[in-house]
């Protein structure tokens, strides 16, 4: 079948801004290192450390306290692995059990190199409970180093009380990490405002280019560098600046700081739209309960698989994601959705729609539509529901 596509998976990545391409294009093709001391470096230095201010400018920071990195998974690497470095071999992690893989992972190698780390389970939402954090804290005999929550959940758009769970880190003497790469350019962010002693964010999800990202160090917190070589970056991140990727990382993130306020309402808006058009079809219902940032949308679809379904979605020209990667060809239950106690059978047939403020009404509609045609013609076929 053919059809215009509808693209609904802004919470994996967005479009390139017009405002960050025209950033970007005069520095394409350029030959100059912003380490270099000649007139070319200098130039290339000075682009780099504008897009430092603007990015510092959009999440209320010091330029000084921004570390650029490849993306948020390299800050959130960084942040963890630094932060327990410089910490007691013994210190405990405590993180969300449904935090990112870039936390996950590294929260996982800790732990087998015989540091004590705990999951802490979610809330209705799928965001870290703060209650749940302090029972997990409580429980804990020795120090902690290290607590790791996101702002927005990447998946079901749950939203944490970033100050609450930042209060109950410090309480018990750890550094706390907040993953904003969420919410940054749909939520207003201030650095201080959260509490956080950590935040990384993300260009391309908000309109900068993919490869680019950073992490905020605040000043006191103590992280060890992971990447080495060079002395970019103040020496706490080797290699050669991507100039024309900063650049345009810069240019985004002015516009996102500037903007977050009305583009979260625009989103909320047609998310919620959406979500009133999907819930018309039977069978279709929200995961979790709570307060959620404004462009996401998770929902169970009972009685398809879920693989087919998000095949025959894309094949009718709907693009949302399972909330799950792909692995041997089979959509895997979302861990967040497993962790938020929903069966595996639902997990496997549930999808995450994100939106963005440039997505029109007639594409809510239209793509509404599609969803139900969709549905209807599984369940008239008798497409296989999954099993657990």
């Amino acid at each position: 079948m053919t059809h215009g596509r509808i693209y609904l998976d802004h919470a994996a990545t967005t479009p390139l801004a017009e405002a960050a391409l025209a950033a970007m294009q005069s520095w394409w093709g350029v030959a100059a290192s912003a380490s270099s001391v000649h007139r070319s470096g200098q130039r290339a230095r000075a682009a780099v450390e504008t897009a430092r201010e603007r990015v510092a400018g959009a999440v209320g920071a010091h330029p000084s306290k921004i570390v650029f990195t490849s993306g948020a998974t390299e800050a959130d690497g960084l942040a963890v692995r630094g932060a327990l470095d410089a910490a007691d071999p013994q210190a405990a992690l405590a993180y969300g059990a449904t935090e990112h893989a870039a936390v996950l992972r590294p929260a996982e190698r800790e732990g087998l190199g015989g540091r004590p780390v705990r999951s802490v389970p979610p809330a209705a939402n799928g965001a870290m409970s703060v209650d749940a954090l302090r029972a997990v804290l409580a429980s804990l005999e020795g120090p902690v180093g290290l607590v790791a929550a996101m702002h927005t959940n990447n998946e079901t758009g749950g939203l944490a009380d970033v100050p609450a769970l930042a209060e109950a880190a410090h309480r018990a003497g750890a550094v706390f990490l907040c993953d904003a790469a969420q919410a940054f350019g749909v939520t207003p962010l201030d650095v201080h405002a959260l509490g956080a002693d950590l935040v990384t964010i993300s260009s391309h999800k908000i309109g900068g280019p993919q490869g680019v990202g950073a992490l905020w160090i605040r000043a006191g917190t103590t992280v060890v560098p992971q990447q080495l070589g060079g002395e970019q970056e103040r020496g706490m991140r080797a290699g050669t600046h991507p100039v024309a990727a900063l650049v345009g990382f810069g240019a985004a993130a002015e516009a996102a700081g500037r903007e977050a306020e009305a583009r979260g309402r625009t989103c909320a808006a047609r998310r919620d739209l959406l979500a009133s058009l999907l819930h018309a079809t039977p069978g279709i219902e929200p995961n979790g309960t709570g307060p959620r940032g404004p462009k996401h949308l998770n929902l169970h679809v009972a009685g398809v698989d879920g693989e087919t379904l998000l095949m025959a979605l894309d094949d009718a020209g709907v693009e949302v994601s399972a909330g799950s990667a792909c692995a041997a060809g089979s959509v895997e239950p979302s861990h967040v959705l497993l962790a938020m106690g929903l069966p595996a059978a639902k997990a496997r047939a549930s999808l995450r729609f994100s939106v963005a403020p440039d997505t029109t009404e007639a594409e809510v509609h239209e793509a509404a539509a599609r969803v139900a045609e969709v549905v209807g013609r599984l369940r008239a076929l008798g497409a296989p529901a999954a099993v657990s």
